[in-house]
């Protein structure tokens, strides 16, 4: 081995003939290893300047545990659920003695990047991400794995690495909303959701098909669109409204895009939910501060932040072993208001 090269757990893990997880609890100190084979290992990293993170710590002081701190990347701070889903992981955190480091990615690949070293050069103990929208390229993410940095993704998931993941069921939360618009008289129903790379646009844009095949209703092609901001939602939606085949309902991807639907459809002249229903997918404060009130799913983010710091911290503490894969799921709930017949 070159030892000007900047050695992995991973490396060791292959020179040793031990796993990942083996040669983590050795440098950890943990009394899970048998004295021998912790000395084994450690020496091995010693030999190699193997020096990561809270690991160096831990090498260095015997009896020094990792830094409490676990670092937490939210694509947007506009966004409430990423807000509530804060509000839950810094409360189950400070319950459990541990402090949150928090920073806003933008949807930024770049910037998730920079802010995945920046969390490791100041030795976060795990970290609790949600990939930016544009995020296509997961080796930051496999550094931090291979270094023995715990990771738990919640919402966006990332396919690209086998990892912890909390998630909100998606599919069986736009499967009931749109039956729920089937069940009350809608035939057209038009989908607005984030772009197709992200695992919560598929498993949405699933559960809308699935519920117009059921109910033995068409999809009209050009009722799907990749909108995923009210913005985007106010640009585009008059169009459909002024198409022969006009929507009747919108199933949108969040409440800011529903917003921008129902506000496009009153400015235009159309009852709300008479004429058109609009149906949102976050339930937050906004959902109820608009006229009429949305119909929309809550995505319970608080449930979602507080069961990824239980699974990060269980990896931290050894509880639940750092080659064990946990996948979580929250349940979501239909709350019907004003904007749906």
């Amino acid at each position: 081995m070159n030892e000007k090269t900047i050695i992995t757990m991973k490396d060791i893990a292959r020179e040793l003939g031990v796993s990942i997880a083996t040669v983590s609890r050795a440098l950890k100190d943990s009394p899970r290893i048998s004295a021998a084979q912790k000395e084994r290992i450690q020496t091995f990293a010693r030999a190699h300047n193997f020096c990561p993170n809270v690991i160096g710590e831990a090498l260095r002081y015997s009896r020094t545990q990792p830094m409490k701190v676990i670092g937490v990347i939210i694509p947007e701070f506009a966004h409430y659920f990423f807000s509530s889903v804060l509000s839950g992981i810094e409360e189950e955190a400070s319950a459990r003695g541990y402090r949150v480091m928090v920073a806003q990615s933008n949807e930024r690949y770049d910037k998730e990047v920079a802010i995945c070293e920046d969390f490791y050069k100041n030795k976060v103990c795990g970290i609790i991400v949600s990939q930016a929208k544009d995020t296509m390229r997961y080796t930051h993410f496999q550094r931090l794995m291979d270094n023995g940095v715990p990771l738990v993704f919640y919402d966006r998931i990332c396919t690209g690495v086998n990892c912890s993941r909390v998630v909100v069921d998606d599919y069986m939360g736009a499967f009931t909303a749109v039956t729920h618009l089937i069940d009350s008289g809608c035939k057209k129903i038009a989908f607005y959701g984030s772009p197709m790379n992200l695992e919560i646009s598929k498993n949405r844009y699933n559960g809308y098909h699935d519920a117009l095949v059921k109910h033995g209703l068409e999809e009209i092609p050009s009722h799907v669109q990749i909108c995923d901001n009210r913005g985007q939602a106010e640009a585009i939606t008059p169009a459909l409204l002024e198409m022969e085949n006009r929507p009747d309902a919108f199933f949108a991807v969040n409440d800011d895009t529903a917003i921008g639907i129902l506000y496009t459809a009153k400015r235009m002249g159309f009852r709300v939910p008479e004429e058109v229903s609009v149906c949102g997918f976050t339930n937050g404060q906004r959902a109820m501060a608009c006229d009429p009130m949305l119909t929309t799913v809550d995505q319970r983010g608080v449930a979602v932040g507080e069961e990824a710091v239980n699974i990060l911290i269980g990896q931290v503490e050894g509880s639940i072993p750092m080659n064990e894969v946990e996948k979580r799921v929250v349940r979501t709930k239909l709350v019907v208001r004003g904007t749906t017949r």
